[in-house]
């Protein structure tokens, strides 16, 4: 599996990116791995404030579908449009065109307690 060592990233297997008080968020390899051929993904919308743990949207894959889970709190100020045409993009490339929102963050320390990809590389 493919654990970037740039990215934070959570229990429920989404991994964060940070940059200039923003982040994008998205689905880790092992994640899509698990769920198989993803074949619809559902975002909130532009300008929804969540909390860190909050439910940010939805991914189908052909047998099953999973929540989506803020790694930090936030406010959405894009989502990946690509994905509603193409949403087996986040099975191809899940740390680069297959990001899902980009959010302002709340509190950019909340990143800090996430996990960093050695300790994610332990649980998956």
């Amino acid at each position: 599996m493919d654990t970037p060592d740039d990215l934070y990233y959570t229990d429920d297997h989404e991994w964060l990116r940070v940059e200039n008080g923003t982040a994008t968020v998205g689905i880790t390899d092992f994640a899509q791995s698990e769920l198989g051929d993803i074949v619809f993904v559902e975002l909130e919308p532009e300008g929804t404030k969540l909390g860190q743990d909050d439910i940010f949207g939805t991914v189908e894959a052909v047998k099953t579908v999973s929540e989506l889970y803020m790694p930090v709190g936030g406010t959405i100020t894009a989502i990946n449009t690509e994905l509603e045409l193409s949403p087996e993009v986040v099975n191809e490339d899940p740390y680069g065109d297959g990001w899902m929102i980009e959010i302002e963050l709340a509190a950019p320390d909340e990143a800090e307690e996430l996990m960093g990809a050695d300790a994610y590389a332990e649980v998956t």
